[in-house]
């Protein structure tokens, strides 16, 4: 017998007695599914068997890890869906390559037709699995017999990957035959996958599955066409240049042409922002340039590109930081643990805005204001403005493509700009690399080397960051004229080096450490690429430093 400890209460069980049946005993006392545990301090997925003394503590699907542990998983189910339904070879030319809302898009490829009975039969096949309650099982081999695996069964992709990892064995799962690969945990069997849906969506299909806030429903799939696009034309770019996945910036790096790649989607980009500053100069009347996108996008370097190539079209831009509106500290609201809310449209002095702007637009001369947040006080130095024929103002924050933020400003004087790091290169096929990584990667380095900031609390905020930006911002980003990604194919390989050395900082009894740990087994599937090589006035050196920018 051996002694498991859960919430203080012991139990003696059989030594071999998997997590899931303790699991049970405790389920009925917890709202959301469990997913997997934390045993000693180290994750276990449920069907582990405990054998020694341990304590124990469980994470549901709204727990950050029990999330992507149910994603993982009903994502594995959908392939063994396709795998069934339409055979090995469709199977293998499905990819997953990026989510839109709650939606997974999934490329078929070219061998099974994006219609909606397609998604039915993968749909009923998968509630077939899950009413069977099929298993998934785990097994762990050597690193040569997995890739000779997976050549076998025609996924080069893992097979590329598999190549530049370190170490020597490899976690595979299977599911009645059908074998794949994720980085990270699974469930027990296909019968917790209770929640999903598969509909046919453009060129492919949407797996939709809940969300961490409401993990027990699937909401109906909400169109975001601006953000497909964007996305599905990143992901056409990556795919013209040759670079889909991890394993293919790997054969790149090692080509030892990595300055070369560089420049050219550096080019790429700054060719899309003149696009921008001249679809603003082509549309009369704009005055204000509205900013927006969530938390380590590239705000200020984008703002800055921006500007210069507005002046190489006779503009002369005006930068201005909507935060210099913000109403003196005193005045900011609290959320409901007490802490001020700088996140909410009411934390800014609105009705002083749209004054300002107004007088602005009208060709009066305005002295505008200088937040102070040292002393938490709005405070006025002198720097006065005049808008002439060619100026133009860009304003950046948050609120900006909401127009409650600009209410008295005539539509047709505000030309609105989304933008977001929206990573398209993915693990392999079937492992996406979440938006919200990359973002928080880049947010993790330039805490460290701007604000003395440990990767731990930068963690610590991150859930409270992203709140605010499905409130704040992610409702009105379809409001946008344009959308422009800073996302760099190549630079989660050089945030790698700054990222490491942060994240191994993290003790183990820390909360944060799951997360840490997470993501350095993230990392370390990228090859380094040092940061000499980039532009100085690339996005990324804002968050790795050396940028020509005020950043």
């Amino acid at each position: 017998m051996v002694t498991v400890t859960v919430e203080g209460v012991q139990r003696q069980v059989p030594r071999g007695t998997t997590y899931e049946t303790v699991v049970q005993e405790f389920q009925p006392q917890y709202e959301n599914m469990i997913a997997v545990v934390a045993a000693n301090g180290r994750i276990r997925e449920l069907f582990k068997k405990i054998n020694r003394d341990c304590t124990v503590t469980f994470f549901t699907l709204q727990d950050d890890v029990g999330h992507k542990t149910y994603v993982r998983t009903a994502t594995m189910l959908f392939f063994k869906a396709v795998f069934d339904v339409f055979g090995a070879v469709c199977a293998q030319n499905c990819r997953v390559e990026f989510t839109v809302g709650h939606g997974s898009f999934v490329n078929p490829g070219e061998m099974i037709a994006p219609t909606e009975e397609n998604a039915q039969k993968i749909k009923r096949r998968m509630l077939e699995l899950a009413e069977e309650g099929t298993p998934f099982m785990k097994r762990t081999c050597p690193l040569d017999e997995a890739m000779d695996l997976f050549k076998r069964q025609g996924m080069k992709d893992k097979e590329k990957l598999f190549r530049y990892r370190m170490n020597s064995q490899v976690n595979i799962y299977e599911i009645e035959g059908y074998y794949d690969y994720y980085y990270g945990y699974m469930l027990p069997n296909a019968g917790y996958v209770k929640y999903f849906d598969v509909i046919n969506y453009e060129s492919g299909f949407m797996l939709l599955l809940p969300t961490r806030r409401k993990p027990l429903e699937v909401a109906p799939f909400r169109e975001q066409k601006k953000l497909f696009k964007t996305l599905e034309a990143s992901e056409n770019w990556g795919s013209r240049i040759g670079i889909e996945n991890v394993g293919d910036l790997n054969d790149e790096i090692c080509k030892g042409s990595m300055s070369e790649f560089i420049l050219m989607h550096e080019a790429e980009q700054e060719r899309k922002i003149g696009e921008i500053a001249r679809e603003i100069v082509n549309r009369e009347g704009v005055k204000f340039i509205m900013i927006a996108g969530p938390s380590s996008s590239g705000k200020t370097s984008f703002s800055h590109r921006l500007s210069i190539q507005l002046r190489t079209l006779g503009k002369t831009p005006h930068p201005i930081a909507l935060d210099d509106y913000f109403v003196d500290r005193e005045q900011t609201p609290r959320d409901e643990k007490g802490d001020y809310n700088f996140e909410c449209l009411e934390a800014l002095d609105v009705k002083q805005f749209n004054e300002d702007m107004c007088r602005l637009l009208a060709g009066e001369r305005v002295e505008l204001p200088t937040f102070n947040f040292k002393v938490g006080k709005r405070e006025y130095h002198g720097n006065y403005k005049q808008l002439g024929p060619d100026d133009i103002l860009v304003l950046e924050g948050i609120h900006g493509l909401n127009d409650k933020m600009s209410y008295a400003l005539p539509k047709e004087s505000k030309f609105k700009i989304y933008i977001s790091a929206l990573t398209t290169l993915n693990i392999d096929g079937h492992n996406r690399i979440p938006t919200t990584d990359g973002r928080l990667l880049r947010r993790m380095v330039r805490d460290a080397r701007t604000r003395g900031s440990d990767a731990r609390r930068t963690i610590q905020m991150w859930a409270s960051v992203r709140r605010g930006e499905e409130e704040n911002i992610f409702p009105f980003q379809e409001d946008a004229d344009v959308m422009f990604n800073s996302a760099l194919i190549y630079e989660l390989a050089v945030l790698k080096q700054f990222a490491e050395p942060l994240l191994f900082q993290i003790p183990k009894d820390a909360p944060e450490y799951y997360e840490a740990k997470r993501l350095l087994k993230f990392l370390s599937y990228f090859l380094n690429v040092t940061s000499e090589s980039l532009p100085n006035n690339s996005i990324c050196r804002e968050f790795v430093g050396g940028s020509c920018f005020r950043v």
